[in-house]
């Protein structure tokens, strides 16, 4: 029963794609610009983030304490990094995410011919 700020961030709920990559692409700082080139890259280009998309979901992280800033401003080029609880939420959202594609896959690619 432990754990109980990690259940109030996150409630156990699924997370965004793009929060999900945003998340991702802080466990090494990186600035707005480079967090985007990171999903587009680890999407094949199938998410291009809009700033306000992008800043957005910067924003909404922060807040909840699962990303921070880190380092030195730099003009506009903050840079952000992946939190302690910001890391666990990762790891909780793999393992549903583990036994969602484990339940699909019984499910898709079980008896594919009746």
């Amino acid at each position: 029963m432990g754990g109980g700020c990690l259940h109030d961030s996150y409630k156990g709920g699924a997370l965004t794609e793009v929060m999900f990559y945003v998340l991702l692409a802080t466990f090494t700082p990186r600035h707005g610009y480079a967090i985007m080139q990171f999903i587009e890259e680890k999407t094949g280009g199938r998410l291009e983030l809009g700033a306000g998309t992008l800043y957005g979901a910067i924003n909404t992280l922060a807040k909840k304490n699962w990303i921070e800033p880190c380092g030195e401003d730099q003009g506009r080029k903050k840079e952000y990094r992946v939190t302690e609880l910001g890391r666990r939420i990762a790891e909780q959202e793999l393992q549903r995410l583990r036994g969602l594609t484990q339940v699909a896959g019984e499910i898709i690619g079980g008896n594919t011919h009746e």
